[in-house]
């Protein structure tokens, strides 16, 4: 118990960022799914444009 209570601090900080990891994971296993750019901003202006799969393109 005492090795607990010596390491509360680092675990709780541990835990709570698993947690902000598996949150992002989640988030953007949906965006992806629902088709949407992981980069954030319009294909229109990227050099990629057309090449990628979140322009309709093919990979």
């Amino acid at each position: 118990m005492t090795w607990f209570m010596n390491n509360l601090g680092t675990i709780i900080t541990f835990l709570i960022l698993a947690a902000v990891v598996v949150l992002i994971i989640r988030r953007m296993k949906k965006d992806k799914a629902e088709g949407k750019s992981s980069c954030g901003a319009g294909c229109k202006c990227c050099s990629l444009h057309g090449k990628c799969g979140g322009c309709g393109g093919k990979q």
